[in-house]
C-alpha cells in the first residue's frame, strides 16, 4: 500500500534527530488506519533497498485475519481470479 492522495504522489517523510538516533514521524490519520498505537510492536526489515515498517499482531488476531480471507476465498475466489486475469 502506497500512501497517498488522490492524483498526487506519494507521501514523503524527513527523519528527525532524536538523541543519538533519527525518528520518523508518522502521521495520526496513518496510524489510526493501520491500527497503530504507541503500544505497537513495529517489525521493521529491509531488501537494501528500502525499510519496511510493519506492525506485529497477535497470534488472535492473525488467526481471525486468516479466517476471514480463508472464507473470503472460499466465497469469492473463482471471481476474485477472473478478475485478477
Amino acid at each position: 500500500m502506497c500512501i497517498q492522495g488522490v492524483g498526487r504522489a506519494p507521501l514523503s517523510k524527513k527523519l528527525i534527530k532524536h538523541g543519538n538516533s533519527l525518528a520518523l514521524i508518522i502521521d495520526k490519520p496513518i496510524l489510526d488506519l493501520l491500527h497503530i498505537t504507541s503500544d505497537t510492536p513495529l517489525e521493521l526489515t529491509s531488501n537494501g533497498d528500502a525499510i519496511l515498517v510493519t506492525p506485529v499482531r497477535n497470534k488472535k488476531s492473525q488467526r481471525r485475519l486468516q479466517a476471514s480471507l480463508d472464507k473470503i476465498n472460499q466465497n469469492f475466489g473463482e471471481d476474485l481470479q477472473r478478475l485478477a486475469e
